[in-house]
């Protein structure tokens, strides 16, 4: 192949567009890789913002918003999930962004607006000119209507952020979500594109071998990732997090019979749900032992209504946040617990497993967890993130017959770190890509002509 060819070829390739702006200065107290995101967010108009837990989200999406905001209309909007939002305006207002918390479109005014997205339907998304999805993989746990609700809210919206950990392994319908979110490309398109159906599963899809690379460029054309703040030029230092301990506790089935005739270890999904009903008040009877030992803050993490039933029928005095309580009563907990006036929680991953910086914990204990790999990474990483001083230990109860949940979860963080690598190496072509840029020739002086060439 020649390499005009080459060339020819790799010009046909999907780019996501360039929309944006000449980025201004940036504020000073960026860190390197928050700010290469920033600049490029802000180039590209239209972005996905993947930085590990710790590495700075937050100030990466404050930043984008106010440069949205005054190269618009002057006000931009950040989703957040229950309790979050204040978390973010404390830091803006510690880094000098004019930003508030709003409960309705009533309290916006100019300037960075902070809503939860259980109030988004009191907000008008026309009012400003750019947004950013704070844990933006929330995206993918609401009902296809609703999900289908938040990217059409935001379908006109110039400027766009989409910000989370990392996308979730094996899910790539989220990835879609995003590209689509962003008004990059449908999903179905990226679909058509990369994608295969997964035969040895309905509904799920594969990356065609020959088309990976080729899909985490295209990727890269879109979004900035980075697992450390050296995949984006920045110093490691102060970033290399303390041990993390995943202490597992089996206890006995007392009907284990009920497993039938196969063994515990080849479990269907049925038979470990009647497994952990009937392991219920055993696992919380031992979970409360466990995080009642010390006076240190503990978060019981539960999958069920049941399991939280049985834990605070063991201890009324736990503090709970469950679904069905106000949403203010639920912001008012966590925001207790993150603030040190409750020292012991009791909750689940799908309420408070994201973006909540809980630093001053290092003790989670799990009374039991599903086959869901984001749920056991995103709620891990609300301790074990950068910034914690201390090692964390995870205590992790479950019966007998979850092992096969464990040997699952393990599979997925395997398939977690092939996605991680895959896009790290995008990122770096990108970059490489963008330093290599041929510039061209402007001459600015006048050389003299040496006495021999003026002579000829």
């Amino acid at each position: 192949m020649t390499p005009e060819y080459a060339e020819f070829l790799a010009s046909k390739a999907p780019v996501a567009p360039m929309t944006g702006i000449e980025p201004p200065p940036l504020s000073s107290h960026l860190m390197t890789q928050q700010a290469v995101t920033v600049d490029f967010a802000l180039r590209a108009g239209r972005a996905g913002a993947f930085l590990d837990t710790g590495l700075g989200k937050t100030g990466v999406e404050l930043e984008f918003c106010r440069h949205a905001g005054e190269a618009t209309n002057g006000r931009s909007l950040i989703c957040a999930p229950l309790a979050v939002a204040p978390q973010i305006a404390r830091e803006g207002k510690r880094f000098g962004y004019d930003a508030r918390v709003i409960r309705s479109e009533d309290d916006a005014r100019e300037g960075i607006n902070i809503v939860n997205y259980d109030r988004l339907h009191l907000i008008d998304a026309g009012a400003y000119g750019g947004t950013a999805l704070d844990e933006s993989g929330i995206i993918k746990n609401f009902t296809g209507k609703t999900t289908r609700t938040l990217i059409d809210l935001f379908a006109q919206t110039r400027f766009k952020l989409s910000a989370t950990a990392t996308p979730a392994p094996n899910d790539h319908m989220e990835l879609g979500q995003h590209a689509e979110f962003l008004s990059v490309m449908q999903s179905s398109e990226m679909l058509m594109r990369w994608f295969t159906a997964d035969q040895t599963a309905m509904g799920r899809y594969r990356l065609k071998t020959h088309g990976e690379k080729h899909f985490w460029d295209w990727m890269a054309s879109w979004s900035r990732m980075a697992m450390m703040p050296s995949d984006l030029g920045g110093s490691d230092e102060g970033f290399v997090l303390p041990p993390l301990e995943v202490v597992p506790h089996f206890v006995d089935d007392p009907d284990a019979s009920a497993a039938g005739l196969l063994g515990l270890e080849k479990l269907s999904a049925t038979e470990i749900h009647a497994t952990k009903r009937r392991t219920a008040a055993l696992r919380a009877a031992l979970g409360v032992e466990l995080a009642m030992s010390d006076a240190e803050p503990c978060v019981i993490w539960v999958d069920t209504d049941y399991e939280a039933d049985a834990v605070k029928a063991l201890c009324p005095e736990i503090v709970e946040v469950r679904g069905s309580q106000p949403a203010a009563v639920k912001e008012r907990n966590l925001e207790a617990f993150a603030d040190g006036t409750v020292t012991k929680l009791l909750t689940k991953p799908s309420i408070a497993g994201f973006g909540l910086n809980w630093q001053h914990c290092n003790h989670p204990v799990y009374v039991g967890r599903s086959f869901s790999y984001e749920a056991w990474y995103q709620t891990v990483r609300r301790f074990w993130r950068f910034g914690q001083t201390r090692p964390v230990r995870a205590d992790l109860v479950v019966a007998d017959g979850e092992r096969s949940i464990g040997r699952v979860i393990d599979r997925k963080a395997g398939d977690h770190r092939h996605m991680q690598e895959a896009m790290v190496a995008a990122m770096k072509r990108a970059l490489g890509r963008a330093a290599s840029l041929k510039v061209a020739y402007e001459p600015r002086h006048r050389a003299p002509l040496p006495e021999w060439m003026r002579a000829a």
